[in-house]
């Protein structure tokens, strides 16, 4: 069944604006002008962050949902295909964001906007923390791009976080899959959204 809703999750210190992000709603526009495509920016704050998403994805139909996510993203992307039941793309998936994020504690600035800062708060490790997951409950319903060269999350973790799902995995690359214009068609296909 083709998807008729899709939702990005961009990453930590990330935006709608992300590359990705505008590859992905160019591809939508260009060739499903009529599926819901909804890339909201997400708060600071974990627990809000996936509030309004549970919220956002409320009405939508679980059958032909999907939810496509970043690093963060992907981790939250995980979240909500394990509570939805839907498709999911992870791209660079976080697997322990709780571990690695403590270190982020304080100010940040936004990527696309270093003019935009937020604090990120102590408690938000543990509201990460409240949204891990154990392995995934419907393999089949996963695709992952992982890049060997990724220079923030390493992918032996990533890959080891998803066993029996579908990975591709990319001998080079980067944390933000510089090339993913390359592995779009790929990810757009297993969304039946080729």
């Amino acid at each position: 069944m083709p998807t008729t809703h899709l939702l990005y999750l961009h990453g930590f210190r990330s935006s709608p604006q992300s590359t990705k992000a505008r590859q992905v709603a160019a591809w939508m526009q260009k060739h499903h002008p009529d599926a819901l495509w909804w890339c909201p920016q997400l708060p600071p704050s974990p627990k809000k962050a996936m509030q309004m998403v549970t919220e956002g994805v409320a009405g939508w139909p679980r059958a032909s949902m999907a939810v496509m996510g970043s690093s963060l993203g992907g981790f939250y992307a995980t979240h909500v295909a394990e509570s939805c039941a839907c498709k999911a793309v992870l791209l660079n998936p976080a697997v322990h964001p709780a571990r690695d994020l403590a270190k982020y504690i304080g100010e940040q600035t936004a990527w696309h906007d270093p003019n935009e800062r937020f604090f990120f708060e102590p408690g938000f490790v543990d509201e990460l923390r409240a949204l891990e997951h154990g392995p995934v409950a419907r393999p089949g319903n996963y695709f992952a791009v992982i890049a060997k060269g990724d220079e923030v999350l390493d992918w032996r973790e990533m890959t080891g976080r998803y066993p029996g799902v579908r990975i591709k995995l990319l001998e080079g690359g980067d944390h933000a899959i510089s090339d993913f214009d390359r592995h779009l068609p790929e990810t757009m296909a297993f969304l039946a959204l080729g």
